[in-house]
């Protein structure tokens, strides 16, 4: 049976307390198997201590549309900000891009900034490096972050094509509509990526078991399917005989203002009760059968 790598990754963490407790109880219940850290989160701190106290495997989670910069130069008067000083929000960020009035080479600044924080949290560089509401796939941002991760030997990225998304029908139309764009500028993104020696699962998952959307029956399907369209597409099947998935988890105790944020407090996503949901889900012992009974393997991005 074709043995399947699964990197389980825990978004988020460092993004409050409760946040970090719950993902921190999913990885010691082996329902979570890596995390990604928002250096500027308000329990980044903590995090990273907790990252080495129970050894989890942690890369960074890159920040540019929630909360504040970590740049010292970038904490004021940037295009970064918008005027009340904050990062410009995860759609207001894209508004800003598409006017042209981001600059480049502070975005540059401030990665190399939280590349620079993660190593000085952790004591090592992060072996992955993915971009929190998917900035580093957006036009422009995708070629400053392939530079920034190849500058750092950082080997390991997150391209956000999610198999079958197209015919998720629980997926309310606005979400579709941004998970669509989310898509066309991960499939923009291949090829710069791929130029600069940057590497990513074989699949991904998380947009449609996302939340409330998640389920066993639906991590179970959305990884069988997404294994058998590759598997049947003959010229990729893989050579080491394993193939390779990220699903993307964004599970813990929802916060409570007004700990938490990355400097603004906790957002309403932050504070839902799909927080829980998401761990409680992932907590089954009816998911752990099914990983046993498909050979698949709960690991990180070092074991690829």
């Amino acid at each position: 049976m074709l043995q399947v790598k699964l990197i389980v990754t825990g978004d988020d963490f460092g993004y409050c307390p409760r946040r970090n407790q719950g993902i921190v109880d999913c990885f010691l219940a082996g329902a979570v198997s890596n995390v990604s850290l928002l250096v500027n989160g308000s329990a980044a701190a903590d995090a990273a201590k907790l990252a080495r106290r129970y050894n989890i495997p942690i890369g960074l989670h890159a920040n540019l549309s929630e909360g504040s910069p970590v740049c010292e130069v970038l904490k004021t008067n940037s295009s970064l900000l918008n005027q009340d000083g904050f990062f410009h929000g995860k759609m207001g960020f894209r508004t800003a891009l598409s006017k042209g009035l981001l600059n480049m080479s502070e975005v540059k600044q401030e990665l190399k900034a939280q590349v620079e924080l993660f190593q000085e949290l952790t004591g090592h560089l992060p072996p992955h490096m993915d971009g929190h509401q998917h900035v580093h796939v957006l036009p422009e941002v995708r070629h400053v972050f392939a530079e920034v991760l190849e500058e750092y030997g950082i080997k390991y990225t997150r391209v956000p094509i999610e198999p079958g998304l197209h015919n998720c029908d629980w997926i309310p139309p606005s979400l579709m509509e941004f998970y669509l764009g989310v898509e066309e500028d991960s499939f923009n993104t291949v090829d710069v990526f791929t130029r600069h020696g940057i590497r990513w699962t074989d699949i991904y998952i998380g947009l449609s078991t996302m939340g409330r959307n998640m389920s066993v029956g639906a991590i179970g399907s959305a990884i069988d399917a997404a294994v058998a369209e590759l598997v049947s597409r003959a010229a990729a099947a893989p050579q080491s005989g394993a193939v390779s998935v990220e699903l993307m988890v964004h599970p813990g105790y929802p916060s409570v203002p007004p700990l938490g944020g990355c400097g603004e407090g906790p957002d309403d996503f932050s504070q839902s009760w799909e927080r829980l949901h998401e761990l409680q889900t992932l907590m089954k012992p009816e998911l752990q059968s099914h990983y046993k009974a498909r050979n698949i393997q709960l690991c990180s991005f070092k074991d690829l």
